[in-house]
């Protein structure tokens, strides 16, 4: 009986101190992303001050099952402004997650003169 209410009292503190650190930030060289189910997580990329350019997720877009879009956002960081991809780990599983930076953002977008392409590979554990 002791040892499944510290068991439950470790898992409560986890759980609290999760959302009170906030969801963790990787970056353009992070390639390889390792989250728990449930976890939320930010990608985050160099921002354009002109705003003319803009990071989507291209296709092919990651797993639903396992990986979901939660929003953007824009955000200070210590070289200008960057923008943060914010994501919502769904269940284990391994998926595939593609940004790329561009223009028009239509269909073909990461062969647009100036567009960049980041590749990070997700597991949820």
């Amino acid at each position: 009986m002791v040892v499944i209410a510290i068991a439950a009292l470790l898992i409560a503190l986890h759980s609290v101190f999760s959302q009170l650190s906030g969801p963790k930030v990787y970056g353009p060289d992070d390639t390889e992303i390792a989250v728990s189910a449930g976890d939320r997580f930010s990608v985050e990329v160099a921002g354009e001050p002109a705003g003319d350019l803009h990071w989507i997720v291209a296709a092919p877009r990651p797993d639903p099952a396992v990986l979901r879009p939660t929003g953007a956002h824009q955000a200070r960081g210590g070289a200008g402004p960057v923008r943060r991809l914010d994501f919502e780990a769904v269940r284990p599983g391994r998926t595939d997650l593609r940004l790329v930076r561009c223009r028009r953002c239509s269909a073909g977008a990461a062969d647009e003169p100036g567009a960049r392409t980041l590749n990070f590979r997700v597991t949820v554990g």
